[in-house]
């Protein structure tokens, strides 16, 4: 045999050798076989990412060290993991991946999504919990979630009238609801529905979104393969300049426009809006409060608070839909406390338990961060009794962990009822949709009341079948809110007991 042709085949198995040699010695966790030059695991990712990564977790185990490319991977997809990564480790895994994306999307990577932890962070975050976020301030702007559903259900109303089939598309009827909520909390405007304010403007806001998350939503494998960077980065680097200098110009715009506004009788109502805010913090510490940091806040309130909770209400009235039983059980609760003389608003929503399950329960099985953001170690730490090594990706698969049989009792079941009881409350690390720790979602609870208020008016008011005999497709579509595959088709009607009560609305 040729000398050369045996040293080719000795060096796959000297390479794997010392990996393995190296792994043991430094006490890494196990890993996959086969990781390659260059690319590392990256051959083994299926589509969608979170089954993927977790057919490598039921093979192989909980905790699994891996690299994407250059970059070292720590894959956690058991509840205790996790607790040891968000508790014990929290601060050093408080830092976000510098990518792509959120050198530009992300103001050079200082938006509370993507900048490091530190004093910056602990800033922004306060100004997002304590001033922008807050129990009262979401109580304040109560009247613009409670107009902009009433809206949807006056055009599903129409559109049940207008056509026999009575067949509606659900996924741009949520996401123009939360659009328009995010931004009338945002800006006063409203860019969804035939009666958008300035055509013009809407119509150029709804540009940018669309490319914000075809962009925001792209792999750039040159995050994980530096030497890729020459080939195609430049292209989508491109591509994100421009869509990044079109948007800040469209923020821009709307701060002028409320700085040469006097807003003093909104303020005494205490309606002002999230540029009010930030413009009036502007004005006490204006070194700090830069337009830039008002742009960045605004641009995390719309990328948070928009897709992921549409994403949410898509899912949860296509299980609804596969499930009809519990869609009357829902409805039987609502009439049974708020009868058929009014709509439930607001105050109601605590009082509604099974409404809540099921919220609970869509996101148990449909979490729109399948894999929670990536978070990035500031220092080598111990997660399960390995080293973990400073600038390790950290991908939690809340997915996997949330659809588990060994942790979920019928895991691909839709029920409620598992929330009812204890056991399926918020115990342990089994279930956090919004995340753990110093970088959970600050959004929750305005998240929990514009879809529990949409879901709860939908369900009281309308009567609600799937298209044709067969049940909705439940498949996962591309894209890190775990998007469906296919948009929802809905057939609905006013409910007889209700008809009255809406005409007069």
């Amino acid at each position: 045999m040729d000398a050369s042709y045996c040293y080719l085949l000795l060096f796959p198995f000297l390479y794997l050798l010392t990996n393995q040699i190296i792994k043991k010695f430094r006490n890494l966790p196990p890993s996959p076989p086969l990781s390659l030059p260059i690319i590392g695991h990256l051959h083994l990712i299926q589509k969608p990412l979170h089954r993927g990564l977790a057919k490598i977790s039921d093979k192989y185990g909980p905790i699994q060290f891996l690299h994407f490319g250059s970059r070292p991977v720590l894959l956690v997809s058991s509840p205790s993991a996790a607790e040891e990564c968000f508790t014990k480790n929290d601060i050093i895994f408080a830092n976000r991946p510098r990518f792509l994306a959120g050198k530009h999307l992300g103001y050079n990577y200082t938006t509370l999504g993507w900048v490091s932890y530190g004093q910056h962070w602990r800033n922004l975050r306060r100004i997002a919990t304590v001033e922008i976020l807050s129990a009262t301030r979401i109580q304040a702007y109560t009247s613009i979630r409670v107009n902009e559903v009433h809206s949807l259900i006056k055009y599903l109303l129409m559109a049940s009238k207008a056509s026999d089939s009575s067949t509606v598309e659900m996924k741009s009827a949520f996401f123009g609801l939360t659009l328009n909520i995010m931004m009338r909390m945002i800006a006063g405007k409203r860019y969804y529905g035939d009666d958008a304010q300035n055509k013009e403007e809407a119509a150029r806001f709804k540009e940018i979104v669309k490319e914000t998350f075809q962009l925001s939503g792209a792999t750039n494998i040159a995050d994980y393969i530096p030497l890729l960077k020459f080939f195609g980065q430049q292209k989508l680097e491109s591509k994100l300049k421009t869509l990044q200098a079109k948007r800040d110009q469209f923020l821009q715009d709307l701060i002028e426009e409320h700085r040469r506004t006097v807003r003093s009788s909104d303020s005494e109502k205490g309606n002002k809006t999230m540029i009010d805010v930030l413009l009036s913090l502007q004005q006490t510490e204006s070194e700090y409060y830069t337009d830039e940091i008002v742009k960045g806040m605004i641009v995390q309130m719309l990328s948070a608070g928009t897709d992921t909770s549409s994403g949410t209400m898509e899912w949860a009235l296509s299980l609804l839909l596969n499930n009809p039983q519990v869609l009357k059980k829902a409805q039987q609760e609502i009439d049974a406390y708020a009868g058929q003389s009014r709509l439930i608003n607001d105050s109601d929503l605590g009082q509604l338990p099974y409404l809540h399950a099921i919220i609970s329960e869509t996101l148990r099985i449909c979490p729109v961060a399948p894999i929670l953001v990536p978070h990035v170690s500031s220092q080598e730490c111990c997660v399960g009794g390995y080293n973990i090594p400073g600038g390790t990706l950290l991908l939690v698969n809340l997915w996997a962990m949330q659809n588990d049989p060994k942790v979920w009792e019928e895991p691909t079941k839709f029920r409620p009822e598992r929330f009812i009881s204890l056991e399926g409350q918020r115990d342990g690390f089994v279930f956090m949709p919004f995340g753990f720790g110093r970088r959970g979602c600050p959004g929750e609870n305005l998240a929990m009341s514009v879809v529990g208020l949409t879901l709860g008016l939908l369900i009281q008011c309308f009567e609600w079948e799937r298209v044709g005999e067969e049940l909705v497709d439940m498949t996962e579509g591309a894209g890190l809110t775990m998007p469906r595959a296919k948009e929802l088709m809905a057939k609905c009607k006013p409910r007889q007991e209700m008809v009255k009560l809406l005409s007069q609305s």
